[in-house]
């Protein structure tokens, strides 16, 4: 008897996933356990194990299809075994000949569409002879003045996040010029002492939590005409990787020491980078860092992760003029931007909070 796999929901309020790769095909023997699919939610990339061993007999799609949550995945049975999805079962026409012949994801598809291109008398160069999107232009005779590109999920996802946030949520960003000689100081310490990297948001943590306890505005979320003051400090970083933005979250980290913390950082930081991180690795912080100056940034207007009420920003220090006791000197100037959800925090609170992180950071001692 043949066992159906549908698409589970592997993240909190998932409707669909993507289909990435998949590691068998039809025919081939799988076993408990064994990887047969990746598949892309909302921001992570999620093998797919299989529950049954036997004989693979139907995939529910190619590299590049949606398919929602509920839907048939694949389906595990005996060598030789008759299965036919669910639609055919139920007396739906099978789809078209010609479409089930040719190989090419649903992008490279609506490109042929676009530009008149059969896909049927296009001889595909990809993998198992799948149609490329080089391939339909080629047939197309010439490149197209305007390319096409698709958003992939994960940027269809930060989209949305941003859009609902800018929308929804009323942005004040207030801004400081703050002297980070004390904070680099440290930090170079700690890296000459560590063999393990330190990342430059573990130390600004330090200055931050213990603030999120003194303004709790500033660690909170907005819910039906309510706001919710959290007392638990999920701190969410900010990280770059080659497919887009994401924030890890680093649980209970008014809990974690420094190294603790960079621990936390890197490890899923570097998992994020990889695609491997797990979705609830992804969500649910309650403050947000950003360090963009690793970038090379300066001054910007972050936008808040949706859900919280606020992010904190920390451009690239430079040497700049300052005067101290009436002489110039220089400093190592950083720029520092705090973005705060004017619904429920003040101008006059915000800038309390803005001052006692440039304290905070201008009178950074090691932790003992």
């Amino acid at each position: 008897m043949a066992d159906a796999f549908r698409l589970p929901d592997i993240g909190e309020g998932l409707t669909d996933a993507e289909i990435v790769v998949w590691h068998v095909s039809v025919g081939e023997t799988v076993a408990v356990d064994q990887v047969v699919v990746e598949v892309e939610t909302a921001k992570a990339v999620v093998d797919i194990t299989s529950p049954f061993a036997g004989t693979m007999l139907f995939l529910g799609g190619e590299a590049g299809d949606t398919i929602d949550v509920g839907t048939v995945l694949f389906v595990v049975g005996e060598p030789h075994e008759a299965w036919a999805p669910d639609a055919e079962r139920a007396g739906a026409p099978p789809p078209p000949q010609e479409a089930a012949a040719v190989k090419a994801v649903p992008a490279v598809r609506k490109l042929a569409r676009e530009s008149g291109v059969d896909l049927t008398t296009v001889t595909g160069s990809g993998p198992g002879g799948s149609v490329t999107r080089e391939d339909v232009v080629a047939a197309a005779g010439e490149a197209p003045e305007v390319e096409r590109v698709p958003m992939t999920r994960l940027r269809r996802t930060i989209a949305d996040h941003m859009t609902r946030s800018w929308r929804e949520i009323p942005h004040v960003t207030v801004q400081a010029d703050v002297d980070a000689g004390r904070i680099l100081d440290a930090h170079r310490v700690l890296r000459e002492r560590s063999e393990a990297s330190v990342p430059l948001e573990a130390l600004l943590a330090q200055v931050a939590l213990p603030l999120l306890v003194e303004y709790p505005e500033f660690n909170a979320t907005v819910e039906d005409g309510a706001v919710l003051l959290r007392r638990h400090y999920d701190l969410g970083v900010a990280v770059h990787t080659d497919d887009g933005l994401v924030v890890i979250v680093v649980r209970g980290a008014d809990g974690l020491s420094v190294a603790e913390l960079s621990e936390a950082i890197v490890r899923l930081a570097a998992a994020a980078k990889k695609r491997t991180i797990g979705p609830d690795d992804l969500a649910g912080q309650t403050f947000t860092l950003s360090n963009i100056g690793a970038m090379g940034g300066g001054h910007g207007t972050p936008i808040i992760p949706w859900g919280t009420t606020a992010i904190l920003s920390l451009g690239r220090a430079q040497p700049a003029p300052v005067v101290i006791d009436g002489a110039v000197t220089t400093a190592r100037i950083a720029p520092l931007d705090l973005s705060y959800d004017h619904r429920i925090i003040d101008g006059a609170v915000g800038q309390q909070f803005l001052g006692a992180l440039v304290a905070g950071i201008e009178e950074f001692d090691l932790p003992t």
